[in-house]
């Protein structure tokens, strides 16, 4: 895990044991692992005091980030952005819960398949449990599933748990976000159109692979999670273009309505559902294989992934 500066990447971890150090305080490395672990979901268990540490440990620092910087035992401290691979900022989520709040894109699927729009979506932010084991990061290719022929991307935007909450009030609920991310919702249209048709699902057609990234870009960094661009391209093209500011139920609303008797936990991700425009179903237009999807929301970066038909094999 690593925070992102001006200057490059800094390992956290590695940072707060030499802060430690510093300070004559005693296993420094031993402690720099418990109290500020080196992988995201340890993190976010840590909840609160382990973000203080993060930010306490950047500012004390400070100018001591520089590319020559060592840690205590000649560890490397800042990387330069061409030296690192970015992975998915959480690719061991507890769960993954991907609601259905953007009315525009609800209306729009309703409509191709002949069907009102249900007035009970108004009551209740509806979601799906997705798979949570199945997740990729940027710049990584996501295979084309031998059972389907109508692959599709879908444009969301992804909270992230960091503390641990149950029976929460939406008033409340945003004290409860570590964070936000792109997410892609690859999904198999034809065979979640099969599923739906029995009531039931989707379950085959989504959870074999989410896309999450390029980065989490802590809550403080996004005062204002409702008013951000969101753009989809393929091959570079222009596809899709919303907002965040179109959702019609709010990651709070969506957070009181899933904690009723229930319990979230620091690493779950939250889905938002598609933005309006936002997939190929919407624009009849279906990525094929060798194409490139990028995925933009402002402020949280570019998710980038090339979609891969494997070889058959005979």
């Amino acid at each position: 895990m690593g925070a992102i500066v001006p200057a490059g990447i800094v390992d956290l971890n590695f940072a707060y044991a030499l802060h430690r150090a510093q300070n004559g305080e005693p296993r420094p490395q031993a402690m720099a692992d418990a109290l500020l672990p080196s992988n995201m979901l340890a993190f976010l268990q840590g909840g609160p005091f382990a973000m203080d540490r993060a930010r306490h440990v950047l500012e004390r620092l400070g100018n001591q980030l520089t590319r020559d910087a060592r840690g205590i035992n000649d560890e490397t401290l800042l990387y330069d952005f061409s030296e690192v691979r970015l992975k998915a900022p959480i690719p061991n989520p507890p769960s993954l819960r991907d609601f259905y709040a953007f009315e525009d894109h609800v209306r729009r699927g309703f409509e191709k398949r002949g069907e009102p729009m249900p007035q009970e979506w108004y009551e209740m932010p509806v979601y799906y449990k997705g798979g949570h084991h199945n997740i990729l990061g940027t710049d990584e290719d996501v295979l084309w599933p031998s059972f389907t022929e109508k692959f599709d991307y879908e444009l969301e935007m992804a909270a992230v748990i960091g503390r641990r909450g149950t029976n929460l009030k939406a008033s409340e609920a945003r004290n409860f976000i570590a964070g936000y991310m792109v997410m892609n919702d690859f999904s198999a249209r034809d065979i979640q159109r099969k599923e739906m048709k029995v009531r039931l699902g989707p379950a085959k057609g989504k959870d074999w692979a989410t896309a999450l990234g390029p980065v989490l870009v802590t809550a403080d960094e996004v005062p204002d999670p409702y008013n951000l661009q969101m753009t989809a391209r393929v091959n570079g093209e222009l596809w899709s273009e919303g907002s965040s500011a179109s959702l019609y139920w709010t990651f709070e609303q969506m957070l009181e309505f899933l904690t009723r008797d229930d319990t979230v936990l620091p690493g779950d991700v939250i889905g938002s559902g598609t933005v309006g425009t936002g997939c190929g179903l919407e624009l009849d237009r279906w990525v094929k294989p060798g194409d490139v999807m990028e995925l933009e929301i402002e402020g949280l970066g570019v998710l980038r992934n090339r979609v891969v038909r494997p070889a058959s094999v005979g």
